[in-house]
């Protein structure tokens, strides 16, 4: 499989995730996962590096994942990640059209403290696409947060039951769309940007 790279230097390795594939092995230990293709994909071009996931994605969630090429640049990015140093920004596409603009969902996930920010970028007729930041990294945070405001993700399958909504998506409509972050060893201030992926785009375009 062939792994869009968006940017690699001498530290780090990141790439456009496609939806479907898992970052990590889950506890089922399933051997197929972006981590071990990218690493496999390494040895077979004689490479001494061995990548190390810096934050992961849902399987069904594609996007941006940020690889360390040591141990040493994992821990830092993990520094990096545990300061809330990195801004992420998702689109999403939700059921409904949601009450205001803009807003913040802060109810606790598990009895932690949860922050989301949204903005709604467009409304269609029975869905509408939002920006996503998540502030803090709750486990489903996204997820879990728009199904708590009564308006959850497009193919959203684990937190509600589909048949209680007409639209629907072979996955999540979720998409790591941006990534911002100061690099750990450059001190270069790094910005990168995806467009959406084509089975989104699709979606968009056919469903008005």
């Amino acid at each position: 499989m062939n792994i869009p790279v968006v940017f690699e230097d001498d530290w780090l390795l990141v790439v456009d995730k496609p939806a479907g594939l898992l970052s990590v092995p889950t506890p089922k230990n399933e051997s197929r996962t972006l981590t071990s293709i990218l690493n496999q994909d390494a040895q077979e071009k004689k490479s001494e590096v061995h990548l190390y996931p810096c934050h992961r994605l849902d399987r069904q969630t594609s996007g941006l994942v940020i690889y360390a090429k040591s141990k040493a640049i994992e821990q830092k990015m993990a520094d990096v990640f545990r300061d809330r140093k990195v801004s992420k920004k998702y689109i999403a596409f939700v059921h409904g059209k949601l009450a205001h603009a803009q807003g913040v969902i802060s109810s606790a996930i598990e009895g932690k403290s949860a922050l989301t920010k949204y903005k709604v970028i467009q409304e269609k007729s029975n869905y509408s696409v939002v920006q996503i930041v998540p502030v803090t990294g709750r486990t489903n945070q996204i997820r879990i947060h728009f199904k708590s405001i009564q308006h959850p993700l497009v193919g959203e399958d684990k937190f509600i039951f589909r048949k209680d909504f007409t639209l629907r998506f072979k996955r999540i409509c979720l998409h790591a769309q941006e990534l911002e972050f100061t690099h750990p060893v450059t001190q270069k201030q790094l910005s990168l940007r995806l467009e959406l992926p084509a089975d989104l785009k699709k979606f968009l375009e056919s469903h008005e």
